[in-house]
């Protein structure tokens, strides 16, 4: 049932012109609670992180970047209290049935916990849950996060992995878990040849994808390794840009007697030029070391394409092993090679397909927004 039009939900989250995963979610989000008829607003960060803390170059979607322009009101500085409670009169002023706020990290959990603190009462607040506990911990993680929740009335998990973490902090939390939805903003596949000639790899051999931010938990030093056993007919494209520091992969990469085979793109790739990397790709491998849930699962299979992963967080709910993909036991050279090269030998991939086509009918931004709309009226 959707609700009345004078329902008013806020939704604060890193948006427009922020770029990445969250900024991205939350679009679709976003505009699936709109077409829901929830008259939704959005809130967003003057400044999300103070330039020193942040590891990326740039928190800025680019002018060439394709992306979609919520209007959100731009007033929550991360690091000034001032703005925490000019955050919470606008909202106030507003008078929305339901707030919902995104969390991913205990860096923002002062802020957005004190905007959530000082709204008036009535207003029901739902949390949207990427992680609990970050994959890098920190001083006072366990306690900036517990604040967090308590700020809140619900909260909305889409793996095992975080509804544990969220039960195991803070275990009277009143929760709904729904699976990832998928995202759709990135458009079609292209033919492959022509996803090969704009990424200029070879269109004749078999062709592996790492994508999404390189961070130490990701495991890429792991795949390396792996391909680095494979013969000359693979070829491993990198597509992301680099957080942290990335000489240890380059070393790897030079010592590969199969260099010549691994392609790097590490610059941030914006959502118009997704699709070419997934046009060419047989398989995505995720060889994470730790994880709650992955954005790229989502990706992937907007794409129809088959995913390798290890058996971390809740990767192993979206990717089904011997339906969706397949699943190692851990972040292990050996075990992501020998998986790689069961996934070509034995032609899983029409049969992968098949099976993430069915997922992907069940798992809408549609069917995401309604199940949220539905648990706010239990709050």
């Amino acid at each position: 049932m959707e609700l009345n039009k004078k329902t008013r939900f806020i939704v604060f989250s890193t948006f427009y012109p922020f770029r990445g995963g969250i900024a991205q979610f939350s679009a679709l989000l976003y505009r699936a609670l709109e077409k829901k008829g929830t008259n939704v607003k959005s809130i967003t960060f003057k400044r999300q992180y103070p330039n020193i803390l942040f590891p990326g170059k740039t928190q800025f979607v680019s002018k060439s970047d394709k992306v979609d322009p919520i209007p959100a009101v731009q007033i929550l500085d991360s690091i000034n209290p001032l703005t925490y409670l000019k955050t919470s009169k606008f909202i106030n002023r507003i008078k929305p049935n339901v707030f919902i706020s995104n969390y991913w990290m205990p860096f923002f959990a002062p802020s957005i916990g004190l905007v959530s603190l000082f709204l008036k009462r009535g207003i029901k607040k739902i949390a949207v849950l990427h992680n609990v506990i970050p994959h890098e911990k920190q001083f006072l993680t366990k306690f900036l996060t517990l604040f967090f929740l308590k700020r809140n009335d619900g909260f909305v998990v889409m793996s095992d992995a975080v509804a544990n973490d969220l039960k195991t902090i803070y275990p009277k939390a009143k929760y709904i878990q729904i699976n990832h939805p998928i995202y759709n903003q990135f458009g079609a596949k292209i033919e492959r040849d022509k996803a090969c000639s704009l990424l200029k790899i070879d269109p004749n051999k078999k062709t592996i994808l790492f994508f999404g931010f390189i961070r130490t938990y990701k495991g890429l030093d792991v795949l390396i390794e792996a391909f680095n056993d494979l013969g000359d007919g693979y070829q491993l494209v990198i597509a992301g840009e680099v957080y942290g520091n990335f000489k240890v992969y380059d070393n790897l990469i030079q010592q590969a007697k199969n260099k010549e085979n691994i392609y790097l793109f590490t610059d941030y790739i914006e959502d118009s030029k997704v699709s070419n990397f997934f046009s060419v790709a047989d398989v995505c491998v995720l060889p994470y070391k730790s994880a709650t849930q992955s954005g790229i699962t989502a990706i992937s299979f907007h794409f129809d394409l088959p995913i390798i992963a290890t058996d971390v967080g809740g990767l192993k709910e979206t990717i089904k092993h011997g339906e969706t993909g397949l699943i190692a036991s851990k972040a292990d050279k050996n075990e992501i090679k020998d998986l790689i090269l069961k996934y070509f030998n034995d032609n899983n991939k029409l049969k992968f397909v098949e099976a993430i086509q069915a997922f992907k009918k069940e798992n809408s931004w549609d069917n995401f927004a309604q199940k949220i709309i539905d648990f706010s009226k239990t709050l």
